[in-house]
């Protein structure tokens, strides 16, 4: 049973940074990445970043380049997502998922479907205040 537990979210004031960590177990061979996703406040879920898990390529929509990072640990089963100069844009449940897709065909696509994640863990808030 796959398990995905987040971390590492609460309340930070706008320009603040925040380091989000997935912790992940009994991840079936099948699934090539882990991705960070969000969902804001009235909104849909939509995809942030996301990384291979044997060869740890990445990929990053639009709004997270620049700002955010993904990267993992191998020897922890971890995945993190450090986030810099947060607005309250970001405000959202932060969660991290596992897919089939490698970041490479994201990135031929030029997008991160939230369709392609299967498993998702429970999410941690993350609320910026202006």
């Amino acid at each position: 049973q796959v398990q995905l537990v987040e971390s590492g979210g609460g309340l930070v004031q706008a320009g603040g940074s925040l380091r989000l960590s997935c912790a992940a177990s009994e991840v079936s061979s099948d699934y090539v990445t882990i991705g960070w996703l969000r969902q804001a406040p009235g909104k849909g879920r939509e995809g942030i970043a996301c990384i291979s898990i044997s060869d740890g390529s990445t990929y990053y929509t639009n709004f997270a380049k620049g700002r955010f990072t993904i990267s993992r640990d191998n020897a922890k089963n971890t995945v993190f997502l450090k986030m810099n100069n947060l607005g309250t844009e970001d405000t959202a449940v932060y969660y991290c998922a596992t897919s089939q897709v490698s970041p490479t065909t994201a990135e031929n696509l030029g997008t991160m479907r939230t369709t392609w994640f299967g498993f998702w863990g429970q999410g941690t808030q993350v609320t910026v205040s202006s």
